[in-house]
């Protein structure tokens, strides 16, 4: 398998459980939802809201480097969150609602990526407005790695109010070979 084909892999494995933890958190009350238990971003939707921010940073980032441009245009288009923590939505139907629309970039975006793209350097100014240079494919396993860590804790925070999303794990979408 390719780096591009495993990044594929990535976005669908993405999409999929963003789905089954939005399909679990949809269960629950707002009270429950916003309910601070201790976590880093402190509740379930503080956390959901923290993916999305994460992921628009670094969607926004990539939609920098030229081959990426053309299908990251309406990422590029969002405002770019001032915070790791800002709660960029309240109301879960709407997160939710851009979440999916997000994880159609996301694959759609994937979908083009090319092993010789990978190769690149991706210049980029952190948070802090630090510059950095670092090799494009590097940064996209981050990418996918940050979302799968935070999903993690969402897996728990969800579990604790009752809500089980099942099975997490990305060997449920790697097909098995005879």
């Amino acid at each position: 398998m390719s780096l591009t084909e495993h990044i594929r892999l990535l976005a669908c494995y993405s999409q999929w459980m963003n789905t089954r933890i939005y399909d679990a958190a949809g269960r629950l009350t707002p009270e429950e939802l916003n309910r601070d238990r201790g976590a880093y971003f402190g509740s379930i939707m503080g956390t959901l809201n923290h993916l999305v921010v994460g992921d628009t940073i670094w969607l926004k980032r990539f939609a920098c480097h030229p081959s990426s441009a053309s299908h990251l245009t309406e990422v590029l288009a969002l405002p770019s969150p001032a915070r790791l923590d800002q709660r960029l939505f309240e109301d879960f139907d709407a997160l939710r609602g851009h979440r999916t629309w997000l994880d159609e970039k996301i694959l759609d975006w994937s979908t083009q990526l090319s092993d010789n793209d990978l190769d690149d350097t991706l210049n980029y100014r952190s948070t802090m407005g630090v510059q950095s240079s670092r090799p494009y494919g590097s940064l996209v396993m981050h990418f996918f790695n940050h979302q799968t860590h935070h999903r993690g804790q969402l897996s728990t925070l969800l579990y604790q109010a009752g809500a089980d999303i099942g099975v997490t794990d990305l060997l449920a979408l790697i097909p098995e070979r005879h």
